[in-house]
C-alpha cells in the first residue's frame, strides 16, 4: 500500500537494532581524524571513539528563510519535487530559483502540474544552456523575472493559496496565486564539522574515490548526500551506505580489528 518516509525510517532502524546495532541520539560538536582511534565530541555523551567512521550527515535544501515558508513546509511548500510532486497533480505550482536545480524541478513537476511558474530574482537564468532550453521550450512552464518571494500565503488547514512577490528593482509588490511552492535554490551538505579534515569540493561535498565511498583519510568513509551532489535520493543514499558498511567491515578485518 506504500508507506511514508518517517515510517520507513522507523522500520529500518528496528531492523538494524534486531541485528545488534546500537543508537546514540546526540549532537556531534567536533571530530578528530588526525589519529586512530578517531574521536567525536558530543553534546551530552562526551567523547566517543571509533576505529572506523562512516559519515552520513546528509545535505539540507537551502531555503528562503521566511517564517511562512517554515510554517507551511509540508503543507503546500516543498524542497523536493521528486519526493512530493505526485501530491500536486493538476495544480498550478511555483518554483523559486534560476539554476539547474530549479529547471530540473520545474521540468519534473510538469508531469503532474497543470502549470509551473518559475520565479527568478534576475532577468536571466543561471542554469546551464541545455537545462534552460529544455525549460523554455516546455509549454507548461512560465517565467516571472526580476521578482523575489517575500511571503507564502495560505494555512496548514487550507494549503498554499499564493505568494507575495516584490520586484527586485522597484520593490513593488503583488500577489501571484498558486497551489504549491517548490524551493529550488540548491543544497548544502551538512559537513561543516569535517572542514579542513577531509577533502571536499568547493560546495562542501566530501570527495570519495571513484567507485568507492573511501575518503581522503584512511578508515573514514562517506555515504549518502554528504558526498552525492548529483542524485540525492533515499535509494542511492542507502546504496552508498551499504557500500560504506562493506568497505569498513573489510578494512577492519584487514587491520585485525573485530
Amino acid at each position: 500500500d506504500g508507506i511514508l518516509g518517517p515510517e520507513l525510517m522507523q522500520v529500518t532502524k528496528a531492523q538494524a537494532e534486531r541485528f545488534g546495532t546500537g543508537f546514540v541520539f546526540d549532537q556531534v560538536l567536533e571530530v578528530g581524524l588526525d589519529r586512530r582511534p578517531f574521536r567525536a565530541r558530543t553534546e551530552s555523551q562526551g567523547e566517543i571513539t571509533a576505529d572506523a567512521l562512516i559519515i552520513a550527515t546528509g545535505a539540507a535544501a537551502k531555503l528562503l528563510g521566511l517564517p511562512s515558508e517554515r510554517e507551511l513546509m509540508g503543507y503546500g511548500v516543498s524542497a523536493c519535487a521528486t519526493c512530493d510532486g505526485f501530491f500536486f497533480r493538476d495544480k498550478e505550482l511555483v518554483v523559486g530559483g534560476g539554476g539547474d536545480t530549479a529547471m530540473e524541478e520545474a521540468t519534473f513537476l510538469t508531469k503532474f502540474a497543470s502549470k509551473v511558474t518559475v520565479i527568478h530574482r534576475r532577468d536571466r537564468l543561471r542554469a546551464s544552456k541545455i537545462m534552460q532550453e529544455r525549460a523554455l521550450a516546455n509549454d507548461k512552464i512560465g517565467f516571472v523575472w526580476n521578482a523575489v518571494v517575500t511571503e507564502i500565503l495560505g494555512s496548514r488547514s487550507g494549503g498554499v493559496t499564493g505568494v507575495r512577490l516584490a520586484d527586485s528593482s522597484s520593490g513593488e509588490e503583488r500577489i501571484h496565486p498558486t497551489q504549491g511552492v517548490f524551493i529550488a535554490i540548491g543544497h548544502q551538505p551538512n559537513t561543516g564539522i569535517f572542514a579542513g579534515k577531509l577533502e571536499m569540493d568547493e560546495v562542501g561535498y566530501i570527495r570519495t574515490v571513484n567507485g568507492t565511498t573511501r575518503t581522503s583519510v584512511e578508515g573514514v568513509w562517506a555515504a549518502g548526500d554528504a558526498q552525492d551532489a548529483v542524485y540525492r535520493q533515499a535509494v542511492t543514499a542507502a546504496g552508498t551506505g551499504c557500500m560504506a558498511a562493506i568497505e569498513a567491515e573489510r578494512w577492519l578485518a584487514a587491520q585485525g580489528i573485530h
